[in-house]
């Protein structure tokens, strides 16, 4: 028995299949980067996205065969509109990342008093609703990436999406989620046409069949990529938290099934999320962002020419026992939880005579894994929980310099997951449980081991609960640098959503 995942990410589409023992047959990646025909616009090729969508699918099956069952994980947030009668979009996709309805989001926070970050679907279904005209026809259609690909795969006879996506779309609040509703009061404001929204499904349910492919499997769980890589290091108990480090990183810890009293940003920069559903529970956890994570390094490649490639900066970082008093600050298009200061800039401190670039890239390293710390103390303060261990993903995570950075800035245990996007386990999981292909989300998350585990050395004292950071050292020196990055740019400084 086993299961097909699609994974749309903001970069690639990728396919494989999940066996009854976690094993992975038949991966298949395509790159499908997005656009950007100016600054602060970012779109995606909904054609080229459902082309690619279908090759990956029919790639792994055609290598590992049937499947019982078909999970979906996408990016989250990014928004497509398409005509019903033909099934082709109407617009370029809107990528989460794009940035177009800023001034939306400010006028719509001083004159309605509702708060919604650019990132999020809302003011991006309004923008293309307002100039688009076929998005305003009675059968044009809307949905996030997973919904697209659940209509792709059923050749257009479904329009769902789950609560895992739906609750970061900005369009859903904390009480119309636990009826699997969109927010009446949200979209009467911004006169978006229910019509034109995909039903709001469990996560663990049957959605539909997937139609375009051989045997037409039933598309079994839909959810977010953050969710899916979560559930796929195993992180379905209370304190469980794994962090991503892809081109940015996200640290998700799963709470419990209490609902919190709203999904609005919380004290200390995370945000309330549903991790799954089942039925009708819902299943919460917290979200901590990190705007920059891979992309440093990328910089180090790209721009400064100090490396090759990124897995060059492992050895070079490696070559010198410390970064030598240098301290990065990796903050190139402002810092996210739990600053949230779009104004902060990227800040390089303690650079002496004797600086090489190996200092320099291990600085970048470290500075990196700070954030990481960041984001998890953040989390520990906003959800009263602790995280014994924390286990990460992502293409940083097989940096071994890194992890024991990782380890050392959070004085935990590290477990680095044995396959870099966890996200395909996630949403294989999730559907098997829903097919039988295994009993529970327990009996499967047991098969997940990690790759190896790095040992933090020499433990911090426990975080305080009030989000107080441990007194070492280097956390706070790393502080006074966060002090010096921040409001360099005063204009993006004031910018809050």
């Amino acid at each position: 028995m086993s299961v097909l995942v699609v994974d749309v990410g903001t970069t690639g589409v990728r396919a494989a299949v999940v066996r009854s023992d976690a094993t992975i047959a038949g991966f298949t990646y395509e790159p499908l980067p997005p656009s950007s025909p100016f600054a602060g616009l970012v779109e995606f090729d909904g054609a080229a996205m459902r082309d690619a969508v279908l090759r990956v699918a029919h790639a792994a099956l055609k290598v590992s065969g049937s499947v019982q069952a078909v999970g979906i994980t996408a990016q989250r947030a990014s928004t497509i509109v398409w005509d019903s009668r033909t099934g082709e979009p109407v617009a370029p996709g809107l990528s989460w990342q794009d940035l177009r309805t800023v001034g939306d989001c400010i006028r719509l926070r001083g004159e309605k008093g509702l708060v919604f970050a650019p990132n999020q679907t809302a003011t991006k279904l309004t923008w293309l609703t307002s100039n688009v005209e076929a998005a305003r026809s009675p059968h044009a259609r809307a949905g996030t990436v997973d919904t697209w690909v659940a209509a792709v795969l059923s050749k257009f006879s479904v329009h769902a999406t789950d609560s895992s996506n739906a609750a970061v779309t900005g369009l859903a609040d904390h009480s119309s989620l636990s009826k699997h509703q969109w927010s009446a009061n949200v979209l009467r404001t911004l006169e978006i046409n229910p019509a034109l929204l995909p039903r709001i499904t469990p996560t663990m349910s049957h959605v539909g069949d997937a139609t375009a492919l051989p045997g037409a499997p039933p598309i079994m769980a839909m959810v977010g990529d953050q969710q899916s890589s979560l559930v796929g290091q195993g992180g379905i108990v209370a304190g469980a938290a794994k962090a991503t480090f892809g081109t940015g990183g996200m640290l998700d810890m799963y709470a419990g099934t209490a609902t919190p009293s709203h999904l609005a940003r919380t004290p200390n920069g995370t945000f309330p999320i549903v991790v799954y559903s089942q039925g009708d529970t819902l299943h919460w956890g917290s979200e901590a962002i990190m705007l920059t994570a891979g992309s440093n390094v990328e910089w180090l490649v790209s721009d400064l020419g100090l490396i090759p490639d990124a897995p060059s900066s492992e050895a070079l970082a490696a070559s010198v026992t410390s970064s030598d008093g240098v301290m990065y600050v990796p903050a190139l298009i402002g810092m996210g939880t739990p600053h949230w200061d779009y104004g902060a800039r990227g800040t390089l401190l303690g650079i002496t005579r004797g600086t090489t670039k190996a200092h320099v890239v291990r600085a970048v390293l470290e500075g990196v894994a700070h954030r990481g710390a960041d984001l998890l103390e953040a989390s520990e303060a906003d959800t009263g929980l602790r995280v014994e261990r924390l286990r990460v993903d992502g293409g940083m995570s097989r940096n071994s310099v890194f992890a024991q950075a990782l380890a050392d800035a959070t004085g935990r245990p590290v477990d680095v997951s044995r396959d870099t996007e966890a996200t395909t386990l996630g949403a294989a999981f999730l559907a098997g449980v829903t097919a039988g292909v295994w009993d529970s989300l327990e009996q499967a998350t047991a098969l997940v081991r990690p790759l190896r585990t790095v040992e933090p050395t020499s433990p911090r004292a426990p975080s305080k609960v009030d989000g107080s950071s441990a007194s070492t050292v280097a956390r706070a020196q790393w502080h006074e640098a966060v002090r010096r990055a921040r409001g360099w740019i005063p204009e993006l400084s004031a910018l809050d959503f």
